[in-house]
């Protein structure tokens, strides 16, 4: 009795209570029922930027029975613990009935499964605070933990394996993660069966790592077999199926096989919706990479309709007042743009900049991409009307323009703005943060000069002057002008660059040769720096 009553205090002293506030997709068993309990949740951006359809990086942190996923939401695999069932939170007692419940050997085996809790929740924390190292260390720890108290072939072992092996792909060491993925899909196979849904759940994850490393097709026989799992375990309609089809999807589409990735994406969203989820945050962030597919492929009226279906969401669920219904409103609208539908393009961009700038400071990158976007717009309204009425025609330029100036300045006062502050925003943001704001706003600068270069060549068109030897003044200082703001904020004031900058800087650089000739040089090097 004093020996129960001694483990009890140590139980006591080393249980780190479970944390319920980062849950992801997650199995769990029972050990004493033989339940399945499946749990599920999504986290979204705080202004809802649209997802990079060639970027789908993967964030997933696991922790013994708790999960966090960031980024493209993963299925997740966790060991039994039966510790869950044995000391339940709301009773004081619970200790010492879950031992009652045990054998003698079993105290044992408790205290191993308390410190293997205490390892792996510690190194949660850690992880989510960007100590890695110190997350690592305790990761191991909970592995040998884990084999000393249930054996090299036990699911806990399994779980701490997958937990060090998220940490080490989160570090890019791919050659330490991948060993430790199999080895948990060898435990759980050996434990459970190769058809078991807790194998299914491991083999998802596997494709999350292969995904993330764009081993496209190692991917793809680790989706399909993962859904071949659920499928058979769960039914073909559960939420397990649905998000391992939506990853396949994804796959498919980078391999080149936009029909069957289509078709995988549009089952994965009917899923959701059927099962009451067609207004959560992971349904409409699927509905927005189909309707880029469509984009892609310039099925502009596909495209559409999906948009709207996202702003009839979000709206109904947010308001007008809010930065996601903006988003959803601007992409709409761009999708009309490319479709040609100018008018109402201009009329979701003209109220989506009226509600950024009741949301935002004067002078945040946003309002200066809208103002671009509207740029854009005017200038196809120009083409549009030129030969048949020319005065609206110069209207539009005019407007397209002052839309123009207005960008150029918010990107111009954003650049400094991160410059002079990059000290304090690298200590107190979180990491990245100024270095993307910094790439976003040179990016939308080179775009604002480049198109503003357009537009007074447009102007030249209109007005019928032009000659053989005429030289535009005015799109010439706007191309050189991109072009020393590239060479100013990537090569001496340390912006880093990106495929979209460096492409508007060439395009940029490409007209410039075209209008100058061999002069392009010539007049760069008589050229201050940009202001």
């Amino acid at each position: 009795m004093s020996l129960r009553v001694a483990a009890v205090n140590l139980l006591k002293k080393l249980r780190f209570p479970a944390s319920h506030v980062f849950p992801a997709s997650t199995v769990t068993t029972n050990a004493f029922s033989g339940k399945l309990k499946l749990s599920r949740w999504y986290q979204a951006g705080e202004h809802g930027w649209r997802i990079d359809l060639r970027d789908p990086c993967l964030w997933i942190v696991i922790s013994g029975h708790v999960a966090m996923t960031l980024g493209i939401s993963a299925s997740t695999v966790f060991a039994e613990d039966a510790t869950t069932e044995a000391y339940p939170d709301n009773d004081p007692g619970g200790d010492l009935i879950g031992l009652r419940k045990i054998e003698d050997g079993s105290v044992v085996s408790n205290i191993h499964t308390a410190k293997w809790r205490v390892f792996t929740d510690k190194a949660r924390e850690f992880f989510l605070q960007g100590k890695l190292d110190e997350a690592e260390k305790l990761f191991l720890s909970a592995i040998e933990e884990a084999k000393e108290g249930f054996g090299e072939k036990d699911p806990h072992v399994a779980s701490a394996c997958n937990n060090l092996a998220e940490l080490y792909r989160v570090k890019k060491a791919f050659d330490k993660a991948e060993p430790l993925y199999l080895e948990a899909i060898n435990i759980l196979e050996e434990s459970f069966g190769p058809d078991d849904v807790r194998v299914g759940v491991a083999v998802h994850n596997l494709g999350q790592f292969y995904l993330g490393q764009r081993k496209l097709e190692e991917a793809r026989v680790s989706y399909e077999r993962a859904l071949k799992i659920k499928r058979r375990v769960l039914g073909y309609g559960h939420s397990e199926c649905s998000d391992t089809m939506y990853h396949l999807g994804v796959v498919l589409y980078l391999q080149g096989k936009e029909r069957d990735a289509e078709a995988f994406i549009k089952d994965s969203i009917r899923m959701l919706e059927e099962g009451g989820e067609g207004e959560s945050f992971i349904c409409i962030r699927r509905l927005r990479y189909l309707s880029q597919i469509y984009m892609n492929s310039q099925q502009f009226a596909e495209a559409e309709l999906v948009q709207r279906k996202i702003l009839h969401v979000v709206e109904l669920s947010k308001g007008w007042n809010s930065l996601d219904t903006v988003i959803a409103a601007e992409s709409l609208a761009l999708t009309l743009q490319a479709s040609g539908n100018t008018k109402d393009s201009k009329e979701f961009l003209e109220r989506c900049l009226n509600v950024r700038k009741d949301l935002l400071p004067g002078d945040h990158i946003q309002i200066g991409a809208n103002l671009l976007h509207l740029a854009r717009v005017a200038m196809l309204d120009c083409s549009q009307h030129k030969k048949l009425d020319v005065s609206r025609a110069k209207a539009e330029l005019d407007m397209a323009k002052n839309h123009l100036h207005n960008s150029i300045r918010i990107s111009c006062q954003c650049l400094e703005k991160v410059l002079k502050q990059k000290d304090k925003l690298k200590k107190f943001s979180k990491p990245g943060d100024s270095r993307k704001e910094g790439q976003v706003a040179l990016a939308i600068l080179l775009q604002s000069l480049n198109t503003l270069s357009s537009v007074e060549l447009d102007k030249q068109e209109l007005q019928e002057i032009q000659q053989e030897k005429d030289i535009n003044l005015e799109a010439r200082e706007a191309l050189l002008q991109c072009i020393s703001a590239y060479k100013e904020f990537v090569h001496k004031r340390s912006i880093a660059d990106t495929p979209e900058i460096k492409k508007e800087y060439l395009s940029c650089l490409k007209r410039a040769q075209n209008l100058f000739g061999h002069k392009v040089d010539e007049e760069l090097s008589n050229q201050n720096d940009f202001r």
